[in-house]
């Protein structure tokens, strides 16, 4: 229980109290995000079905879902992937690219990841609204939270990252496995009529997701919880992106 907890307060605007030892939830934390991204799912899901139905345009339903994706997560992770997309942008030193990334303000670099995150998750949520698969928008945001457990696998903190210290090389193989096995599985019924579809994406999702990881982690000398943001933002947009390819 301490670890849902922990996991809701992280990855979540709920008002549910963490538990008061967080070094020793964190790693459980971690193995459940991706319990609460189904729940995040659901209700985009949800959301998406209710303002089509009361009218709303499907790009302007979509882009209302994102943003009430980011209101109930903080912004956290939008804002991680600015600072990921800064610090990548800056070719100077790790030290030098932590720096940036921990400087406060957004460079042109993270504004214009933040900006491409959003449309494609925007535009991709219209087109799958259009089609009706309201299932695959909630394995889209979901299978962000898995792709978290398998960055969070046999991997190094980087120096000065409080949030990568607690949860960095805190994942088994199994539980990976576990995970993404759960999540290509489920992805199967998000395209009925195209029942390769859902597992393809998230397997292009979660291998993309893996490179940016391992890219991310020579690049600033370990995991952080900017990483882990852009982890997420982009696993939800190339997810939900290829299963618009749908029509």
């Amino acid at each position: 229980m301490n670890g849902m907890r922990l996991a809701v307060s992280w990855l979540t605007v709920l008002p549910v109290r963490g538990p008061d030892d967080v070094d020793r939830a964190a790693g459980r934390a971690i193995l459940l995000a991706p319990m609460v991204g189904a729940l995040l799912g659901a209700g985009a899901a949800g959301l998406l079905w209710v303002l089509t139905w009361a009218g709303a345009s499907a790009s302007l339903a979509g882009l209302l879902v994102v943003g009430a994706l980011a209101l109930v997560t903080r912004g956290m992770h939008l804002d991680g992937l600015g600072d990921t997309m800064d610090g990548l942008g800056s070719y100077g030193p790790p030290e030098r690219a932590r720096q940036i990334m921990k400087g406060g303000g957004a460079g042109p670099f993270g504004v214009a990841g933040i900006v491409f995150a959003i449309g494609v998750q925007a535009f991709s949520f219209a087109a799958l609204a259009d089609a009706g698969r309201w299932f695959a928008v909630a394995i889209a945001v979901a299978t962000g939270r898995v792709a978290v457990v398998l960055a969070c696998r046999g991997t190094t903190a980087a120096p000065g990252t409080a949030f990568g210290i607690l949860v960095a090389n805190t994942q088994s193989a199994l539980a990976s496995a576990g995970w993404s096995v759960a999540a290509v599985a489920s992805a199967v019924l998000a395209v009925p009529d195209r029942p390769w579809l859902g597992p393809v994406a998230v397997v292009v999702a979660l291998t993309a997701s893996a490179i940016l990881v391992r890219h991310c982690a020579r690049r600033f000398g370990g995991l952080s919880g900017d990483v882990l943001g852009a982890v997420i933002e982009t696993t939800v947009a190339i997810t939900a992106a290829v299963l618009s390819l749908a029509g």
